[in-house]
């Protein structure tokens, strides 16, 4: 195994060691520290090693990243462990992946340095000016760790981003922070060159494929819902079920069930083809319309209204075919009871009809009323202890 701290390196252990994100290919992530704003017709003195040095390890421990480098010197920190992730990198919620963890690493660098600062007496505007002191042992070390010498979205030159998600999930190799997506910065701008060894896969990064992504990774809210890859709740569920129920469930090794996985979406894509969709609006993350018309209704928050319950089950059984009250709340009335195993899953469409009626009446039996008592009309008592076994909210 290769080593998990850089040899030579300062060790200034921050402790919160955290795994990385295996499924995704190895990584490292090139910054500078930009802990001033200089200009070239107003340098301002470099920011000292030391000084970086104590900001990661103190009140900046929240943004550390693995390595910091004073590329003037060579020395190096190193904060945490190779196999690691670190925090230099912005991973919001509805970011696709963990972005410090989306790697078999995610070795991130911080180089100490500013465009234009000054040191001792001389101005660097680009880091790839300085001496770049012990980049050799910094390179060769991750490259052990099996990154590849290669930037999938182009070495750095200038602070323009580029950001692209199917990329970054794809292919190992060199990122800029101006590179990974989710993030806003725009360093480092320039690096020092990849020279070939272990890690190269010995194509020049122009060339290097970037294997095709045909399952869509992101999410979608639908009345106040999210859908779509990492998605969790009960709609899942539902959604999942819906789609055998249709047909469209070859993609399933188990479940469906409550996260949505790849195999969602590709069943959810196989589905919106049938309706005629392409391209990316047969991605297989839901759409409105899509998701109406695979449910007969949109799935809701999971808070249920007896009065509202109780007026669909007046109203639906006889008006016609399909007719929907209050269909949301009916649906989780209903996706309850086929759960318990009342109602077949066909018949949770969000209308409280005949079907609905006697699943209800089953369950008030099995809450032990009896006779009238058991008439399928929901009550307050018995949809409470439907909601405590099912997960639901119930108000009046």
């Amino acid at each position: 195994m290769p080593e998990l701290w850089l040899p030579g390196a300062e060790i200034h252990d921050l402790g919160d060691h955290a795994p990385t994100d295996q499924q995704y290919p190895p990584k490292a992530i090139a910054h500078i520290t930009w802990d001033r704003n200089a200009t070239a017709a107003a340098p301002q003195d470099w920011c000292s090693y030391e000084d970086l040095v104590g900001y990661f390890t103190g009140s900046g421990a929240g943004d550390a990243p693995h390595l910091v480098w004073d590329p003037f010197s060579g020395r190096t920190a190193q904060l945490f462990p190779a196999d690691s992730r670190s925090k230099s990198l912005l991973s919001p919620s509805q970011s696709p992946t963990r972005t410090n963890r989306a790697g078999r690493v995610v070795i991130q660098i911080e180089a100490v340095f500013f465009p234009y600062c000054r040191y001792q007496g001389a101005v660097y505007p680009r880091l790839v000016d300085t001496p770049c002191a012990g980049w050799d042992r910094i390179h060769a070390w991750i490259s052990s760790w099996g990154v590849p010498d290669i930037w999938p979205m182009g070495r750095p030159t200038d602070f323009s981003s580029h950001r692209d998600e199917r990329t970054w999930e794809a292919l190992g190799g060199w990122y800029a922070h101006a590179h990974v997506p989710y993030n806003d910065h725009t360093d480092p701008g320039s690096w020092p060159d990849l020279t070939a060894g272990p890690g190269s896969p010995g194509i020049p990064p122009q060339q290097q494929p970037v294997p095709p992504v045909t399952t869509a990774r992101y999410q979608v809210s639908i009345n106040g819902l999210p859908y779509g890859y990492g998605a969790q709740g009960y709609q899942v569920t539902v959604v999942g079920r819906a789609l055998v129920a249709h047909g469209f469930g070859d993609h399933y090794r188990s479940g469906p069930g409550p996260n949505w996985t790849d195999a969602d979406t590709e069943n959810y894509a196989d589905y919106q083809g049938s309706l005629g969709y392409a391209g990316q609006a047969a991605d297989g993350v839901p759409g409105e319309s899509s998701l109406r018309r695979l449910l007969g209704y949109l799935p809701g928050q999971r808070t249920v209204s007896v009065s509202h319950v109780v007026a669909a089950a007046g109203t639906d059984p006889g008006a016609a075919q399909g007719h929907l009250t209050y269909g949301s709340e009916v649906a989780i009335v209903e996706q309850a009871l086929a759960d318990e195993g009342l109602l077949d899953q066909r018949w949770v469409d969000g209308s409280f009809g005949t079907r609905t009626v006697s699943a209800y009446a089953a369950w008030q039996r099995r809450c032990g009323y009896q006779a009238g008592a058991a008439d399928g009309i929901p009550g307050q008592a018995s949809l409470q202890q439907l909601g405590a076994a099912q997960g639901f909210a119930v108000t009046d």
